[in-house]
């Protein structure tokens, strides 16, 4: 069986684990009726393989990057991605290294509380159900904006209707079958990614119809980068790739999803390590070789990039909704929240933030494309804060893990990057988000919803903690009071050694899920 720790290190578990209340009740339970109901274990190592896929490839690699292109360039497009990119791996591997050790329901939310504070775990609870929930109405936005390229005869509102149902119905079924329909979406969404790559690079060297070699064509005309806002000299230039950085902060937003899904995932100890190592092959192939091949392909300066005017050249409500669980379950959210199915589906939650996705109708009159940038900004600052968050548990838990003599080399992941990435992130987070809405100041520029979309998530963020800190008026925990020890014998127990692969086909599929 896998284990975290050695015989030294579980004799200090244990040690520790004596000054603990053990027998109170696990967790994230709903008690009804004289029975205890619980999240269920249902997502297999595949579906953990692909929904932290999934959560890298959606509309932010197939739609996001036209504002982007259109803004920075083909260099700035590609400089943009890679920067955040490293801030992604970053979070990525912080994450990995506390949810391989501890895999409960509520994720990273639960566990700010335990290493930081409850109002910290407040604060980013909330953060992040906002940030899930705004989601899931800019990708309706975004599928309307996708399908009026082809079909403009048909109103917004039928595409959105027709999505919203599919995705309400498929998160009904519960964690297993919506395992497995992501499962199958994401699978089609890294078919179809490759397969453009492929066709991308054929087209580029001439492949084409017209057997036109486009090579770097357009790295040269109309150029590398764009001179932003027709500002000269290397600062329009500089100004052009800032303006990536918030788009591109939309597109890998979703990549801690398998933090929520680990109170989920069977075998969570070898499967959540495994999906965590390969983010970095993830960002390589799917959005720096994307980027790179979508600027090899289109000028910066045509006039289909701008989604406020041309057509366009479904893990969202599970998130929201299990972000939302967690919440209630802690006491910051109303109860009725917590209640549960037999089958293990918190269904008040799912019904609860599905009704939030109405807000993509709005795209009906202001247009789909522009109610698509208003969400993704919303959700760029969110999921940055979120981003923020993380690497502050994470440094906490650093700290706490070090003051109270475990070993990090007996973690079930634990990387050398330690804890110099997750500094990184922090900050680079916050710099990115104080200046996310930076475009508005430039004369002429002034737009009300840009600037409220900017930055209303990043004023939340400070007043929710301090409201939170007032009301509860709990203490930062200390390094050597951070409990290590609650819920890890379950996770030991639900801990296990799958057999072996039987040939090369078997060995292939487990290299790959």
């Amino acid at each position: 069986m896998m284990s975290s720790v050695d015989t030294h290190e579980k004799a200090k578990v244990a040690e520790k684990a004596s000054s603990i209340d053990l027998a109170s009740p696990p967790e994230y339970t709903d008690v009804e009726g004289g029975q205890t109901r619980t999240l269920k274990r249902q997502l297999k190592n595949r579906h953990i393989a692909m929904i932290s896929i999934g959560g890298v490839i959606g509309t932010g690699l197939f739609l996001g990057t036209a504002s982007a292109l259109q803004d920075g360039g083909p260099i700035g497009l590609l400089l943009g991605y890679a920067v955040v990119g490293t801030i992604c791996y970053a979070v990525m591997v912080s994450l990995g290294e506390m949810v391989a050790y501890l895999p409960i329901p509520g994720g990273h939310i639960k566990l700010a509380e335990r290493f930081v504070d409850p109002a910290f775990s407040f604060v980013m609870g909330w953060n992040y159900w906002y940030n899930w929930v705004i989601i899931l109405p800019a990708e309706l936005s975004a599928a309307a904006v996708l399908i009026n390229y082809w079909n403009q005869s048909v109103n917004n509102a039928a595409w959105i209707t027709i999505c919203l149902v599919v995705t309400v119905v498929i998160n009904m079924f519960g964690a297993g079958v919506y395992g497995e329909c992501e499962f199958i979406f994401a699978s089609i969404k890294v078919i179809t990614i490759t397969g453009l790559i492929i066709l991308g690079i054929v087209l580029d060297l001439g492949g084409g119809p017209n057997h036109d070699r486009l090579g770097f064509r357009y790295w040269k005309n109309p150029g590398p980068f764009v001179q932003f806002n027709g500002i000269a000299g290397s600062k329009g230039q500089f100004l052009g790739w800032w303006a990536v950085m918030t788009q591109a902060a939309f597109s890998f937003i979703g990549t801690e999803i398998v933090a929520i899904a680990a109170g989920e995932a069977k075998n969570p100890r070898r499967n959540l390590p495994k999906a965590i190592k390969r983010v970095y092959v993830r960002i390589l192939l799917f959005y720096i070789g994307g980027v790179i091949i979508i600027g090899l392909l289109v000028p910066s300066n045509n006039p289909d990039l701008n989604l406020r005017t041309s057509d366009a050249a479904s893990s969202d409500l599970y998130t929201s909704s299990r972000a939302l669980y967690g919440l209630a379950m802690v006491g910051n959210a109303p109860k009725i929240f917590t209640m549960i199915s037999r089958k293990g589906l918190p269904y008040v939650s799912i019904i609860f933030c599905a009704l939030f996705s109405c807000l993509a109708y709005m795209g009906i009159n202001a247009g789909s494309g522009k109610v698509f940038g208003w969400f993704a900004n919303m959700t760029s600052v969110a999921g940055l804060m979120t981003w923020f968050g993380i690497a502050v548990t994470y440094i906490r838990f650093y700290k706490g893990f070090k003051a109270q003599g475990f070993d990090r080399s007996k973690l079930p992941y634990a990387s050398p990057l330690q804890p110099y990435a997750a500094w990184y992130a922090m900050v680079s987070c916050l710099v990115i988000c104080f200046f996310s809405g930076w475009r508005v100041f430039l004369k002429g520029h002034w737009d009300h919803a840009t600037f409220i979309t900017n930055y209303l998530p990043l004023v939340l963020f400070p007043i929710l903690y301090a409201g939170a800190k007032f009301w509860r008026r709990t203490p930062v925990v200390k390094p050597e009071e951070m409990d290590f020890i609650s819920g890890l014998a379950e996770v030991e127990a639900d801990s296990y050694d799958e057999p072996p692969p039987r040939n090369w086909v078997e060995k292939f599929w487990a290299w790959l899920m």
